[in-house]
């Protein structure tokens, strides 16, 4: 079975009405160095169970470990490296190939900001489980810098006599710094309805990797290759990778409310006898794109902007409407 590329279209402008977590996962970045946004953003997506991991705190993160050094010589008197700034321990726990050069290093901008979000990751599911009273970025961002058990030994935040105050005046800038790299909002999704919902669930996975046959209601997984899809440069990077394909990302969006089939084909069969006029769309709404042949390959919501997870290679994301598919494909909208 060819599963479809689908979109999720969204209205453009600011969000309105949106969870704190959401609207966060929902920006775009500024002022980061190209080679690390992409990462950055595809280590907030692997860590989806815990949405206080946003991309300004990554980014901020970087600034103040390394500055976004790229520089093989940065390396901290306590022989930390790279851009994340990894110890060897810490670095053998989390070391990963994320670039796929054939080699898992700590000066690699892929590797290193893989492994970072891994870390933090980790750490704030340890700080949800800890019952400490403070914010669970906080309590990470220490655990990061002076490890775990300093966090539980001091009960929090470890005080500026800790270490004369490394970790402490660490946790503090970093925090303060997240507003400098959090960009514009990139989506308005306003009201309370299960397409309003639907959207902001989707919105949150902004920047999660695209996965020919990969994941599902319960969110991403790893994918498949078959008849030609899911293959990158000559070879499967489907089944290598965890994401979402554009159906899959639908399907997650609406659930459990609207239970969706999982192709575009399907669901504009399951949705085709409440059409709607693209003059009267709602955020929610399905748009339908199909071949010559009347196979209909594609889909999204709304109008304006379009959330969507293209193709392999590519991430999830928010394009132009009008540029999402060839305009002569279009075959109309439904209401879910």
């Amino acid at each position: 079975m060819a599963l479809p590329v689908i979109v999720l279209a969204l209205i453009a402008g600011l969000i309105a009405g949106v969870g704190a977590n959401s609207a966060a996962a929902a920006s775009t970045l500024r002022g980061v160095p190209p080679e690390f946004e992409p990462w950055i953003l595809k280590s907030v997506a692997e860590c989806e169970e815990h949405p206080e991991l946003t991309p300004a705190l990554m980014a901020a993160q970087l600034k103040q470990e390394s500055g976004f050094s790229t520089s093989r010589k940065t390396v901290s008197y306590a022989s930390a490296r790279g851009p994340a700034q990894f110890v060897d321990g810490t670095w053998a726990k989390y070391r990963n190939d994320a670039d796929g050069n054939g080699r898992a290093d700590p000066f690699d901008v892929g590797d290193a900001v893989i492994a970072q979000g891994r870390y933090m990751c980790s750490l704030i599911g340890d700080a949800k489980n800890s019952g400490l009273g403070d914010d669970v970025r906080r309590l990470a961002l220490a655990g990061y810098n002076a490890g775990w058990g300093a966090v539980l030994r001091y009960g929090g935040v470890p005080p500026r006599s800790f270490a004369d105050g490394q970790t402490y005046w660490y946790v503090v800038n970093i925090m303060k710094m997240m507003k400098d790299y959090e960009g514009a909002p990139l989506l308005n999704v306003g009201g309370s309805g299960a397409g309003s919902q639907a959207l902001r669930r989707a919105a949150a996975r902004i920047g999660t990797p695209y996965a020919y046959g990969g994941g599902g209601p319960g969110g991403p997984g790893r994918g498949f290759c078959d008849d030609g899809n899911g293959f990158l440069r000559g070879r499967c990077a489907a089944s290598s990778t965890v994401g979402f394909d554009c159906s899959s990302l639908v399907q997650y969006a609406y659930w459990p409310h609207t239970q969706l089939p999982r192709t575009a084909a399907a669901q504009y069969e399951a949705t085709s006898h409440r059409p709607v006029a693209r003059g009267e769309l709602r955020p929610g709404d399905l748009l339908f794109w199909a071949r010559r042949n009347g196979f209909v390959y594609h889909v999204g919501a709304g109008d304006g902007r379009v959330l969507h997870a293209p193709r392999t290679g590519r991430s999830v994301e928010v394009v132009p409407l009008d540029s999402a598919m060839p305009a002569s494909d279009y075959r109309g909208a439904t209401r879910a």
